[in-house]
């Protein structure tokens, strides 16, 4: 049966009005980079009110844009000799620090640089497939831009067991981030209901009835002038959750153009945000293992900055 065709649709709002259209739909599908994209609107892939444009094309507030991908050939993810900074790695799994900028997995527009072709190098086939042949090893991920421990798992055995571990919320997920404002309580707990954004698709949101529980433990690490530095725990793993979270407590993350201000005082790629604590309990032994992943240059010269 031939595959069918997966459509976007979108209607842009007034914040977005007079970006360029390629840009546009790379942030509203984080998914597709913005040169695969470049292709879709040169191809005649994506309409604007019907009409086919050229990437340069500054869309208008109300403009209506479907976005048609092609059927997909599942293609070889290919090993590359991409340097890791491992944490911790022995015979079922391996966690590593994750830099910032690289995919977990790949993905349409994204098939290279991603975490998954250095695991493919460094493992070879001692990778889980239960997630198939796109996310060998995956069990769970961290935004693009943001930083940290990513686990992996080599076989299915230790795969199953640590997604239960995730399931259950008994894994141990600290972060590090730094956000808008001073935040006045010196901790506190964030409890509400996360669901995709009503207008916005690449957006999550709190929301009413319709969205999933999701409970973020936050505390202060540090108050400057006009930015706090916190400690982020998941009790529950919601996409974009601290960044959604944080937001909605009227401090989001600095960086974050997404949850927050679209212009920011400082040259960052993306939200501050650095998943440094994973624990877990092994999916062999029972014993409880704990990963630590330092801190990256920026977020350390930011902090000196900012003191």
């Amino acid at each position: 049966m031939a595959e069918a065709l997966k459509e976007f649709h979108f209607i842009i709002t007034e914040e977005m009005e007079d970006e360029r259209i390629d840009k546009c739909l790379n942030t509203l599908i984080d998914s597709l980079s913005r040169s695969y994209i470049q292709r879709l609107l040169t191809d005649g892939s994506v309409t604007v009110n019907g009409k086919c444009m050229k990437p340069s094309y500054r869309v208008k507030a109300e403009d209506e844009i479907q976005l048609i991908l092609p059927p997909s050939l599942t293609p070889d993810i290919l090993p590359e000799a991409i340097p890791l900074s491992i944490l911790y790695e022995d015979s079922d799994v391996i966690v590593v620090n994750k830099p910032k900028g690289m995919v977990v997995h790949p993905a349409p527009g994204h098939y290279n640089g991603t975490l998954v072709n250095a695991l493919l190098y460094h493992c070879g086939q001692e990778l889980s497939g239960i997630n198939g042949v796109l996310r060998p090893g995956i069990v769970h991920r961290i935004d693009r831009d943001t930083t940290g421990s990513v686990i992996a798992c080599k076989n299915d055995r230790a795969h199953a067991e640590i997604a239960r571990q995730l399931k259950e919320h008994t894994i141990v997920r600290r972060y590090h981030a730094i956000v808008h404002g001073r935040i006045k309580e010196e901790e506190g707990t964030v409890r509400t209901l996360i669901g995709r954004h009503p207008y916005e698709r690449k957006k999550m949101a709190v929301v009413g009835n319709n969205g999933k529980e999701a409970v973020t433990h936050y505390k202060v690490l540090q108050h400057f002038e006009n930015y706090t530095y916190i400690e982020c725990c998941l009790e529950t793993g919601r996409t974009h959750q601290i960044r959604v979270h944080m937001s909605y407590l009227g401090h989001p993350l600095l960086g974050d153009i997404v949850y927050g201000p679209k212009s920011c005082p400082f040259s960052l790629e993306g939200q501050t945000l650095h998943a440094k604590i994973l624990g877990f309990h092994h999916p062999s032994t029972g014993d409880y293992v704990e990963t630590d992943a330092p801190l990256p240059d920026y977020f350390r010269k930011l902090l000196n900055t900012l003191h």
